[in-house]
């Protein structure tokens, strides 16, 4: 099976989203899709999820599935809007229970968060099926950025979240809370499993040293020869110890606080308070 793939590139926050067709229908998911979010002046847009549904309106495709490879820290979800425009389901990793109960503690959501992961229309548990028309890919738990993280299989395609970044940049980063190094570094054993001929998608790109131009597609045997933190050959040992030398030097995601309270909720905004005014909380020494 070789799904057809459209790649959408958000600009403010390196990320790229996907529109996965199957090839033998109009049928359609979206993958980890952006909100906009000017932060200074705390406004919300949907620019860059019109521009997915444009697209899907142009080639009369039918999202079936709109899919979050984890609960990003980098960028606000516009899973929730765009499961109202299109009647979509809503899916995630079943271990995003896990995120919702670090993460509800940690901005203190109250008892009418629920951490059961019930904002979302299917929790996927690793090896579950997941149907575009006819075209049938399977989730993957791959955890280690968070505890939540999978990659999505579809035939040939793999979406990969922020486990792997393009070759010559890495891996993510394994420091938030309930991140592993030592996860990370078995996931990524499990996607180089795949065959190598397999397309993997990037969620993110921030260029290599020696390219000045945005790649979101790489492939299982690239990545097995030249990724710089996990090329084969690298021990887990080495990996633990390179990253987290690397993770004690990074700072916070520029919309690290926005982006959890939001995305743990399936990207929805928190509840408006008693003046109908809704808040982003801002944790003081908490991360």
């Amino acid at each position: 099976m070789h799904p057809l793939v459209t790649p959408f590139f958000d600009d403010a926050t390196s990320t790229f989203s996907y529109v996965v067709r199957d090839p033998a229908s109009a049928s359609c998911a979206i993958i980890d899709a952006v909100l906009d979010f000017e932060y200074a002046g705390g406004t919300i847009s949907t620019r860059s999820a019109d521009a997915l549904l444009a697209h899907i309106a142009q080639h009369r495709l039918q999202p079936e599935w709109i899919l979050e490879t984890h609960v990003h820290a980098d960028h606000l979800s516009a899973a929730a809007y765009l499961r109202r425009q299109t009647g979509a389901r809503l899916g995630i990793g079943a271990q995003i229970t896990a995120v919702q109960n670090i993460f509800g503690e940690r901005f203190n959501a109250g008892p009418d968060f629920a951490t059961d992961g019930s904002q979302f229309d299917a929790l996927f548990e690793d090896g579950d099926t997941i149907t575009i028309g006819t075209l049938t890919g399977r989730a993957m738990h791959t955890p280690g950025h968070t505890p939540a993280c999978l990659t999505y299989v579809f035939g040939d395609a793999a979406f990969v979240g922020d486990t792997l970044f393009m070759p010559d940049y890495g891996s993510a980063r394994c420091d938030f809370p309930g991140g592993d190094a030592a996860s990370l570094y078995r996931s990524v054993q499990r996607i180089f499993a795949l065959p190598n001929d397999t397309r993997l998608f990037m969620c993110h790109d921030y260029k290599g040293p020696d390219r000045d131009h945005y790649q979101h597609q790489s492939s299982v045997e690239e990545q097995r020869r030249h990724n710089v933190h996990l090329r084969q050959g690298i021990t887990q040992d080495e990996f633990v110890r390179l990253r987290r030398e690397r993770d004690s030097t990074l700072p916070a995601p520029r919309l690290l606080l926005p982006s959890i309270q939001v995305n743990m909720r399936a990207g929805e905004l928190p509840p408006a308070e008693n003046n109908d005014q809704v808040y982003l909380k801002v944790p003081v020494n908490r991360f």
